[in-house]
């Protein structure tokens, strides 16, 4: 939950930078079991002494995969020899245009294409081949277009859609999905094209689990067409700028949300008063919210918060403090770089469920250390004090 957009003083970020395509592949939304059974070329071979012997599956996909140019089709193969056959060439980077045409109609239920070269318009038609049985498609990174998308209508029971940094798709791309019902996650993180209006396709996602909109910049007053999704469960619109006040009413129905991101939005203290209806609610994320303490009195009626990032909240001081004493649920509260004193660990003590707490560049001292040590925080684990005002001898005060 540490803040999707922050970055410590002059820290360069370097999450989203798409020339380290090869990182990010691994920590996508769609299925990622193939992972746990992809292999290397040196793995197939004969093994002496203690090393383990290639299993007859191993032998079977390694010699299917170094003959691959021989066969014009794979779909008379089991589904899942054919899925690790085509996870291994995707995770060694050798499928190729024609490659790719071996796997049509092979009933695939996991295609993981995440920044992988060359994926395009030109594949989807094979892509959509697989038909009822795929499950999950990540094409993020990819050039694929609001054209490319029109091929996913026969997938009907698709679940995961991961199109995270697909530059090419607008809200014509989204009228393309519109009516994938089945779909529980989709990822559109990174997106300068798709707006409110165009989010209005979203509205018919009536089993949609996961939803991740994070910087996108023109999608303010589109949270209206979520009304209806009432299994989300999560909902990350981390780094939007346009997200304000109004755009939180539209939540207020979502009973079922237990994960919210709204960091570097314009949220302020009213509208986080429109989340107190969310008693699910587990994680919420505001770092660089404009808020002040004054919206702990609305967080205070969420008896399910576990987590809670209050980080560079410019307008957090110690003003109103108190009302931390009333979030008695919380096992991990991230108060870093915000202008809070040694103040706030007096109001701290009753947050007995506390396991992590992050006081970064706060004005805490040693005399802060006295009042936490006779805090009730027995089940803290993790305590941040980096550029702080702590020194030897108050951390003599943790002792016990």
């Amino acid at each position: 939950m540490g803040g999707a957009c922050s970055r410590k003083r002059d820290q360069l970020d370097n999450g989203d930078n798409l020339n380290g395509r090869v990182s990010r592949r691994f920590c996508k939304s769609g299925s990622s079991k193939w992972l746990g059974t992809s292999f290397t070329r040196a793995s197939m071979d004969v093994i002496q002494g203690n090393r383990r012997c290639p299993s007859l599956m191993e032998l079977c996909i390694y010699k299917i995969r170094e003959d691959i140019n021989k066969y014009s089709t794979l779909s008379m193969l089991p589904r899942d020899l054919s899925q690790q056959i085509f996870d291994d060439l995707v995770y060694s980077q050798c499928l190729t245009d024609s490659i790719l045409e071996n796997f049509r109609d092979c009933a695939l239920q996991d295609l993981n294409f995440g920044e992988y070269p060359g994926c395009n318009d030109n594949w989807m038609d094979v892509i959509s081949s697989q038909g009822s049985s795929l499950l999950s498609v990540d094409l993020s990174g990819s050039d694929v277009t609001d054209s490319g998308l029109f091929h996913l209508k026969h997938c009907k029971n698709l679940q995961a859609l991961n199109l995270n940094y697909c530059d090419l798709i607008s809200d014509h791309g989204l009228e393309q999905i519109s009516g994938l019902s089945n779909l529980t996650t989709l990822c559109f993180r990174r997106n300068n094209v798709i707006t409110a209006q165009g989010m209005s396709s979203l509205s018919g996602l009536v089993n949609l689990v996961k939803l991740d909109l994070e910087r996108c910049p023109k999608i303010h007053g589109g949270l209206v067409h979520l009304n209806g999704l009432v299994k989300l469960e999560s909902l990350n619109i981390n780094c939007c700028s346009c997200i304000a006040d109004a755009d939180m009413k539209h939540l207020s129905g979502l009973s079922n949300l237990k994960s919210l991101q709204i960091a570097f939005s314009k949220v302020t203290d009213y509208g986080i008063t429109y989340l107190k209806a969310l008693h699910k609610l587990a994680l919420l994320n505001m770092e660089g919210c404009p808020v002040t303490a004054a919206c702990l009195e609305s967080l205070s009626d969420l008896g399910a918060l576990l987590y809670l990032n209050l980080s560079r909240c410019n307008n957090l001081t110690d003003d109103r403090i108190d009302k931390f004493s009333k979030l008695r649920s919380l096992k991990v509260l991230n108060l870093g770089f915000d202008d809070v004193s040694d103040a706030i660990l007096t109001h701290l003590k009753d947050l007995t469920n506390l396991e992590s707490l992050n006081l970064d560049s706060c004005r805490i001292s040693d005399e802060g250390m006295v009042n936490l040590a006779d805090s009730g925080l027995h089940r803290l684990k993790c305590l941040e004090l980096s550029d702080t005002q702590v020194g030897s001898s108050g951390l003599c005060h943790l002792s016990g």
